[in-house]
């Protein structure tokens, strides 16, 4: 017998009454736990709820396509963040990633631009692109408001006069004294390094001014503006306290932006593995090229469902079939460190008495706690096998590379290394830990909706219907077929996962 309609939203507004108050990102799921629909709420609770009130109000307000998602909504997820904008860029990364079919936008390749300066350049330019430079550039953003970011740049280049043409400029080009400047000279917004009418140094200052502004809060200077403004207004000069007013709002608009380092937009940074593999062999003085790397990364949510799971690259490409997922025996509670002894202990007891082989490279997802309890696992391991008799293999590198400040920890370095953010040695090796990160949370999750049904179950609750509704998906009707033949449902095949098991991605 099948859930009804009232039941199932009775069932979904409780969960919604224990969702946060601040800011996040929310997944609408239907019953076979795909993904229908990713929104961002300034507040989670009362945004979700809004999707549940009368149907004939949610008809007025969101549409027929919205209340036809609403009534297949069979789960609701979430993701906490700190601010709005760092909810607006993981909206905008999980519809890029997961394509959902009711979302209508942010689905396209289009990326959020930056504000980047050219500092490798004799005369440093500075663009609004979505496309930067692979290297040789600093690059503030990704910016939320790109028609507010061009005109804050408008704005800016009026007071520090910087160029933004893409001339090459040399200071050692003894020809640009001949060279006759654009229009934005003569109309005092840019000082004309083309035509050698500012030394190197002043106009180094300028631009050292401006990357010192771009990193601060900008207080300052929209007092400064703001005060402009209201001399204008007071001399009755109202158009040029409306332009004022739109420099005060354009400058305003670039606190909407994130951080390079925290919120990557791979399809801008993309680099080629190879150079990533040439690049991790320099870095972390191997001899040879490297060529098989496997991540590690632990997820758990309060100790419970704790699972570890393994990925394995092979020439800088996923290798799925070496992808492996462990469920946590040992470890109670919150212990990272502890599960990642296991999971190692578990994953190469074969290669540490030399019965296959250790990947080149072994990456952990975490600081420098995280690497020392790896290291300890591999130690632990090796005595072990002394006290045998045997003689043990220890693994050629094992890094960890750690969140945030994207700081890579090695074994028997005393200093992380910090590496620019389109370094490609840097950019595979996070690819790497995503993807663990990734593969690990789906395990995860599954673990948690068998733990949610077996709840069910015991309270003497039916499991949700399996028959296709309006909309539903080809997967619905397969399992009831499987249900008429027999064969075993999505709780059986719940119940057949096993502890250390394969997978696929």
């Amino acid at each position: 017998m099948s859930e009804s309609d009232q039941d199932r939203i009775g069932r979904l507004r409780q969960k919604i009454a224990r969702l946060p108050k601040g800011p996040g990102v929310y997944l609408m799921k239907d019953r076979q736990g795909v993904v229908l629909y990713v929104g961002k709420a300034a507040d989670l609770r009362s945004r979700v709820a809004s999707y549940f009130q009368d149907p004939a109000d949610l008809l007025a307000s969101r549409g027929p396509r919205i209340a036809h998602m609403v009534a297949l909504v069979d789960d609701i997820d979430f993701l906490e963040c700190e601010t709005e904008v760092d909810a607006l860029l993981r909206e905008n990364r999980l519809i890029k990633d997961i394509q959902p079919a009711y979302n209508e936008r942010q689905k396209d390749d289009k990326s959020f631009p930056y504000i980047e300066i050219t500092t490798s350049d004799d005369f440093p330019a500075v663009y609004v692109t979505r496309k930067p430079r692979p290297r040789g550039s600093k690059l503030y953003g990704p910016l939320l408001n790109p028609a507010g970011a061009r005109e804050a740049v408008n704005a800016l280049q009026k007071v520090f006069k910087f160029r933004t043409c893409e001339l090459e400029i040399r200071a050692d080009d003894p020809k640009r004294r001949f060279f006759r400047p654009c229009l934005l000279h003569a109309i005092d917004q840019c000082s004309a390094p083309c035509a050698d009418l500012i030394s190197r140094e002043a106009y180094a200052a300028d631009i050292r001014r401006l990357r010192k502004l771009l990193s601060s809060k900008r207080s300052v200077l929209l007092r400064q503006l703001q005060r402009e403004m209201e001399q204008a207004a007071a001399a009755q000069r109202y158009e040029d306290a409306a332009v004022i007013r739109d420099r005060i709002r354009a400058i305003q608009s670039l606190s909407l932006s994130g951080q390079v380092e925290q919120d990557v937009q791979p399809e801008v940074f993309f680099v080629d593995p190879a150079a990533g593999l040439a690049r991790l062999q320099t870095l972390l003085d191997l001899p040879a090229q490297p060529r098989i790397l496997e991540g590690l990364d632990i997820a758990t949510l309060h100790g419970e469902a704790s699972v570890g799971s393994l990925v394995c690259f092979i020439d800088g490409k996923p290798f799925k079939s070496g992808y492996r997922r462990f469920r946590i025996k040992s470890v109670g509670g919150v212990d990272d460190y502890a599960m990642i002894r296991e999971v190692i202990a578990r994953r190469y007891r074969y290669a540490a008495i030399a019965e296959e082989l250790y990947p080149d490279i072994i990456l952990i997802d975490g600081g420098l706690g995280q690497l020392h309890a790896a290291l300890e696992a591999f130690d632990r391991m090796q005595a072990a096998i002394e006290v045998e008799g045997g003689r043990a293999v220890k693994p050629a590198m094992v890094v960890s590379l750690a969140k945030r400040q994207e700081l890579i920890y090695v074994q028997a370095r005393s200093r992380p290394l910090k590496l620019p953010r389109n370094d490609p040695g840097l950019c595979l090796l996070q690819r790497i830990r995503d993807e663990a990160h990734r593969f690990g949370q789906h395990y995860h999750h599954i673990l948690r909706q068998k733990r949610a049904f077996d709840e069910d179950v015991a309270a003497g609750r039916r499991p949700p219907s399996t028959r296709r509704s309006a909309g539903g998906s080809d997967a619905g009707r397969k399992a009831s077929r499987r249900r008429a033949k027999g064969a075993p449902g999505v709780e059986e095949d719940l119940s057949q996962l096993s502890s250390d098991e394969p997978g696929s991605g």
